[in-house]
């Protein structure tokens, strides 16, 4: 094969953790009868709450067919390249496995947000129900958090919110008073930007992206300054796709496939291929080149997508004043947001995708 797919997960494979009929069909077209893929095959989903092996698990028991943890990018895979901090003491916010998940990418010392209240448990004090019943000072262990990562989603946001803002505005070490002078502040990654994904409910939830939303605004009233990232990752950002076109060549490289990968199919819940607006951020230099000519989008219809509120091309108010959901960071340009092909589920996005690469399994 010359070419690859790129598979969302929510909205496209399964809508929470109900499973889109057309998934387990469509899966059965790309695998010969001893379960091998046909054609390289990479899961990139924004999420990031467990570690790959789980989502691969998830991913065979749910398609039917078997899938390794090679064959998974979660949002935060690119950390891996990010060496860097890995030795360092980071504080790291989401849920789920975080100290698995941040040790498996390589960090040595993460600390959770829950820690952290655990050590300076003064600083939460939204919900009175939490607060310590003794006051005493707890400062006596001193914490030295040189950069932040952000998973994902936490389950407290006001917890993580505050922690956070204590962390950046005090130049990494919470409990201290905050500095006037320490701009730009420590180094943030984060990971997902979705400021909504698709489940069960009949309309989208809030996603990694309204939280950052609010720490991002929380810390521009607090100081009057722009909260500055060090990297973000997760769909649509240029690293999350070069990181996958790097795990496709590498799956074509172990079946000894010698046909360049050309073409790269990223079927999707919403079409959303862009670049952020500052780059050159060194990662570049962990990745070979990139060999794909063309990225395709395949837009499905199971996911955010309705193409019943979709407004006609070039009329109406929509078009010009329709709301932005990527991040502050990326700059909206209506080209790179419209796909290349809309169809009605994956099963439609594979036949489509076969049809036009005049690929017979």
């Amino acid at each position: 094969p010359s070419f690859g797919f790129l598979f969302d997960i929510d909205g496209v494979l399964v809508r929470g953790k109900t499973p889109i009929p057309a998934a387990r069909t469509a899966f059965q077209k790309l695998v010969n009868s001893q379960g091998q893929f046909l054609v390289p095959v990479v899961f990139v989903t924004n999420a990031g709450n467990c570690l790959r092996q789980k989502k691969a698990d998830q991913l065979s028991h749910l398609l039917g067919v078997p899938i390794s943890q090679d064959q998974v990018m979660m949002s935060h895979s690119p950390l891996r390249m990010f060496k860097r901090y890995h030795e360092k003491c980071v504080l790291v916010s989401g849920q789920g496995p975080l100290l698995d998940i941040a040790q498996d990418l390589g960090f040595c010392q993460p600390i959770t947000v829950d820690t952290l209240r655990e050590k300076r448990p003064l600083l939460d004090a939204v919900d009175h129900d939490r607060r310590p019943n003794v006051l005493f000072h707890d400062c006596s262990v001193p914490v030295v958090l040189p950069a932040v990562v952000l998973f994902g989603e936490p389950v407290r946001w006001e917890t993580s919110l505050q922690l956070i803002i204590d962390v950046l505005l005090t130049s990494g070490y919470p409990g201290n008073p905050y500095e006037q002078e320490n701009y730009p502040h420590i180094p943030v990654l984060a990971c997902n930007m979705d400021l909504m994904w698709v489940a069960e409910a009949q309309s989208p939830r809030f996603g990694h992206g309204t939280f950052m939303v609010c720490l991002e605004n929380i810390y521009k009233k607090i100081t009057g300054k722009d909260l500055k990232y060090e990297v973000l990752m997760g769909k649509p950002s240029r690293l999350t796709y070069q990181y996958a076109e790097h795990l496709i060549r590498a799956q074509a490289l172990q079946r000894s496939w010698e046909q360049p990968i050309h073409t790269l199919y990223a079927v999707g819940p919403a079409a959303a291929l862009s670049l952020e607006q500052q780059l050159g951020l060194g990662w570049e230099q962990e990745l070979a080149c990139a060999a794909a000519a063309r990225c395709r989008s395949v837009l499905v219809c199971t996911g955010v997508y309705s193409p019943q509120a979709r407004p006609a091309a070039g009329r109406g108010p929509g078009v010009a004043h329709a709301a932005f959901h990527g991040h502050r960071d990326f700059g909206f340009e209506p080209a790179l947001v419209e796909p290349d092909h809309v169809v009605p589920d994956v099963d439609a996005a594979v036949d489509l995708v076969f049809q036009l690469e005049n690929f017979a399994p």
